[in-house]
């Protein structure tokens, strides 16, 4: 099992995988955003955010592409969530499960 020093520092390395995993996520909803639809900065990052975030787009979807866009990206988002959710608590759960795990030679001794 890992110290405490070491296990905050493997939940950070996760933390910090997931949250740049995020932050690529917003840039790529923004740039598709703007692509298919033109829309600022602002704006981008909304529907991004709002999408990766579960809740849907903001405004009405208004040409193919940007539907298509939108489907897509939503697929992704879900996978991503679903992806840095896993990063962040695994360190955690493994250390539950490191702390509950009893060794073959304890098992020995208690016979």
């Amino acid at each position: 099992p890992l110290d405490s020093a070491d296990f905050l520092h493997r939940l950070f390395r996760h933390f910090a995988l997931s949250a740049s995993m995020l932050v690529f996520s917003i840039v790529l909803g923004m740039l598709g955003y703007w692509y298919f639809e033109g829309l600022g900065a602002v704006d981008g990052f909304l529907n991004s955010a709002m999408l990766l975030g579960g809740m849907g787009p903001v405004g009405e979807l208004s040409s193919e592409g940007l539907k298509l866009f939108a489907g897509i990206y939503a697929l992704y988002c879900g996978v991503v969530f679903i992806a840095t959710t896993g990063m962040v608590l695994a360190p955690v759960s493994a250390r539950i499960l490191h702390r509950f795990h009893v060794d073959e030679a304890d098992l020995k001794q208690q016979k």
